[in-house]
């Protein structure tokens, strides 16, 4: 590799980091605070990190579907919390203001995971060639003590 090439990916990287740093403390932020409210179309993953075992909320734009809820990979399948909730085998999901869980992660074609969205956000997946989708499985709510069988 040329110097030149070196310098140029070393850039590249750290334009990234400084892009995905100032999402985080602005876009991701708000969007958190709508989800965690139960206003937008806004969910927050709530889920440990595998090193430090810190906990981190992440907002994500879902899709229901009958064994739970689309997700749609914006920044491709190696995203930490994607990594998070997989190696911890699921995580706590807040969405329209009620807490689920999660019990795992499986794969969606982009087909299904596009089909899964309302025609607007379809049509921008589409368009934008959107095509790394997962599964997020939800556990059915635990039935209280006043639910009937």
């Amino acid at each position: 590799m040329t110097r030149t090439a070196g310098r140029s990916g070393d850039l590249l990287k750290r334009l990234r980091k400084g892009y995905l740093r100032t999402l985080n403390n602005t876009l991701n932020r708000a969007t958190s605070r709508l989800a965690l409210a139960g206003r937008g179309p806004f969910s927050v993953v709530v889920h440990r990190g595998r090193k430090s075992g810190r906990e981190y909320r992440t907002p994500l734009l879902l899709a229901s579907v009958p064994e739970g809820f689309v997700a749609e990979l914006t920044y491709g399948p190696n995203v930490d919390w994607l990594r998070n909730v997989e190696a911890a085998g699921g995580c706590t999901l807040i969405h329209g203001g009620a807490t689920l869980r999660v019990t795992g992660v499986g794969p969606c074609d982009a087909e299904r995971g596009r089909a899964a969205f309302p025609f607007a956000a379809r049509l921008v997946l589409t368009v934008l060639r959107k095509k790394h989708y997962r599964i997020l499985r939800v556990a059915p709510p635990a039935m209280g003590p006043d639910d009937q069988a």
